[in-house]
């Protein structure tokens, strides 16, 4: 028999606490100083009361809690002392058929656990979907946490109990995330198209892009949607409006990915749309606009080094000159195009008339912590960062390490570590949160163990939200890169490779977005995106708006680590759809 939220609400305190007495490990205090700011509107608003008494408990209370979680396939779970919940959560994950092999290997990462942190492992073992990890994803989650810093595993531990307290609240209230549950269902299965064995890879036009494209054609067309596939690759679908006349509303993302990549970057946008759109087929309901929906077919550049192809392409700025790049086997863009069964000719025909479009709207992974740190599922983004990408070459002078005093060097690789310490130095003190630098490659051509440097190379990627933040970070630190170079006695030569313009959300579709995060139970939050993405390209033709859905284990992206909840999807979608049926047109 399920709990209702309204019984929730209207419940006597004690009462209250006794319902939820399940949800937190031995811990009844949380469900009491939430019981307070009841009522709650949705199930999610509950969710979020609750991990803020979490997160806002003295550093006691959260071990007690963390303490309070039992060891995974451990003592008390051979004892059957485990509560009904944990029972069940380790069966599902199948930790009571261990092989005495993982039995073992589970107790002895237990005593190192403890023995490096104080506390108990704990882990959500539903996962991420709530369909249960297995075995061996327990123990290679494990064995990676184990690495963690103290204070960086106490958080993770407090958010798995919160992962582990929303899906109990989901079993207690009869709550399923059905579309959340559809897009990590899709998302695992063109995830499992790949290049590369064992990775998941699927660059521009290869076969498993054509294939992941046709898979993607065809979940639009059984969405209700009227599909074709572009000269570049682009995997349109368009729901229509009973008015002819309707003017067009656009979404989606990327669905192409880097090498060794994730299974939600870009494709999370795509699949929640089409979602959205089987959701409003099914139940009969339309929109008062055409919603037309983008499987982006190219934003990584991972194959011919240009990126945006497929959003450039919808904005009339495809540069025709690429064609004639080639990959890494010779083939060039032209060529593959053709050989997809595409014209290339008609590529111009895809630019879209920028009088017929109301704005864009693109829902993606966060790709970053910040959320996760907010114990956030969603967040509103107020810009694309800008970028400024450059190479820089250093030449001093290769000479003896053994005979050549401090003072007479030229060495090239003491510039390039002073360099990088001052962007690290001057990206780090601005107050604007955004502003980020790197360095993330370096060379020494040719370095030798007994060889001063006489070459160094190194990149650097200057990122804000705000142009002239990162255009004053730029000025410095190629001044810093003269000065340091003029001081050593070591030359310079700097080659500007991108220079990208933030994209600023537009309020209006910020605010119609804020209200309909308000709606879904949770409090307005925005954040600059330090990642570009298709709506960078979009905005040079209308505005643009983006939703970010929180990203799992660190916020890692662009890695197989990658990962993001039904749940949060959930929230997602259903603020998308809000935002669809609430959504008025810029006056």
């Amino acid at each position: 028999m399920t709990t209702t939220l309204e019984q929730l609400n209207n419940a006597e305190a004690s009462a209250f606490i006794a319902a939820l007495h399940g949800i937190y490990e031995h811990s009844p205090w949380i469900p009491e100083r939430a019981a307070a700011q009841r009522p709650f509107r949705n199930l999610t608003a509950l969710k979020l009361a609750l991990q803020k008494v979490v997160a806002d408990a003295s550093r006691a209370e959260q071990l007690g809690l963390i303490r309070a979680h039992p060891e995974l396939a451990g003592k008390a779970a051979i004892a059957g002392e485990l509560t009904a919940e944990s029972t069940g959560e380790q069966a599902r994950a199948g930790l009571n058929m261990c092989s005495p092999e993982e039995f073992a290997t589970l107790q002895k990462l237990n005593a190192d656990y403890n023995a490096r942190f104080g506390f108990p492992f704990i882990l959500a073992v539903k996962g991420p979907t709530g369909a249960g990890l297995t075995r061996q994803q327990i123990i290679a989650t494990f064995t990676r946490r184990l690495r963690n810093q103290p204070e960086d595993e106490l958080r993770e531990a407090l958010r798995q109990i919160g992962r582990i307290a929303e899906m109990r609240l989901n079993d207690l209230t009869g709550h399923k995330p059905a579309l959340g549950a559809t897009v990590m269902q899709w998302a695992e299965e063109i995830g499992a198209m790949s290049e590369d064995e064992g990775a998941l890879t699927c660059t521009y036009l290869t076969d498993t892009h054509r294939r992941t494209a046709d898979q993607i054609a065809h979940w639009m067309r059984e969405a209700g949607m009227h599909v074709h596939i572009d000269a570049v690759g682009n995997v349109v679908g368009r729901y229509l409006s009973t008015d002819p006349q309707a003017k067009t509303l656009l979404t989606g993302s990327h669905y192409d990915t880097v090498r060794n990549g994730g299974k939600y970057d870009g494709r999370e946008g795509i699949l929640l749309a089409i979602a959205a759109v089987k959701h409003m087929n099914e139940r009969g309901e339309t929109l008062p606009f055409h919603f037309e929906v983008i499987g982006f077919s190219e934003e990584e550049g991972v194959r011919f080094k240009s990126t945006f192809l497929g959003s450039n392409a919808v904005t009339g700025q495809f540069d025709l000159n690429l064609l004639d790049l080639q990959d890494r086997d010779g083939i060039t863009m032209r060529d593959a195009i053709t050989q997809a069964g595409h014209d290339v000719a008609a590529i111009p025909k895809i630019a879209r008339d920028p009088s017929d479009i109301l704005g864009y709207v693109e829902v993606h992974i966060e790709q970053g912590p910040v959320l996760l740190n907010r114990d956030l599922p969603v967040g509103i983004v107020t810009s694309i960062a800008g970028s400024s990408r450059y190479l820089v070459d250093l030449k001093g002078v290769a000479s003896h390490a053994g005979t050549t005093p401090m003072n007479m060097r030229k060495d090239a690789g003491a510039a390039a570590a002073e360099i990088i310490l001052y962007v690290e130095q001057r990206c780090s003190q601005d107050q604007h949160a955004s502003l980020v630098g790197t360095v993330g490659q370096l060379q020494v051509p040719r370095g030798s163990t007994n060889v001063i440097p006489g070459a160094c190379q190194l990149s650097l990627d200057i990122r804000a939200a705000r142009d002239d933040v990162r255009l004053a970070a730029v000025a410095d630190i190629l001044a810093k890169i003269n000065e340091i170079c003029e001081r050593r006695s070591v030359d310079a030569k700097i080659e500007e490779t991108v220079s990208a313009p933030a994209a600023p959300c537009a309020p209006w579709l910020m605010q119609q977005l804020a209200a309909a995060t308000e709606r879904a139970g949770i409090p307005p939050f925005e954040l600059a995106s330090g990642a570009g993405h298709d709506a960078m390209a979009i905005a040079r033709m209308t505005d643009v708006c983006m939703l970010f859905t929180r990203c799992g284990n660190g916020g890692i992206s662009h890695n197989p680590l990658e990962t993001m909840t039904a749940d949060d999807a959930e929230v997602s979608g259903q603020i998308l759809l809000d935002f669809l049926r609430s959504f008025k047109a810029k006056a």
